[in-house]
């Protein structure tokens, strides 16, 4: 997720408590909604399709703590 920024997510993570709770919310959605599509977990569509977007909007909100923070 932005390769791009690279660099500049380590810097964060290591610094801003927000974007790194973002930055982890993000992941850990994107592993469970891994796991239900796999089947590894019982989901509804309905529910993944929810989790998908909560996942975007986290991800929104990353891209705008990385462009503020670079200066964009």
């Amino acid at each position: 997720m932005f390769p791009e920024y690279r660099d500049l997510i380590t810097r964060l993570k290591n610094k801003d408590h927000h974007f790194t709770r973002l930055f982890d919310k993000h992941n850990e959605l994107d592993q469970k909604i891994w796991n239900m599509e796999e089947g590894t977990e019982v989901a509804t569509q309905l529910e993944i399709e929810a989790l998908k977007r909560e996942k975007l909007h986290l991800k929104d909100e990353l891209y705008a703590v990385l462009k503020k923070a670079n200066g964009d």
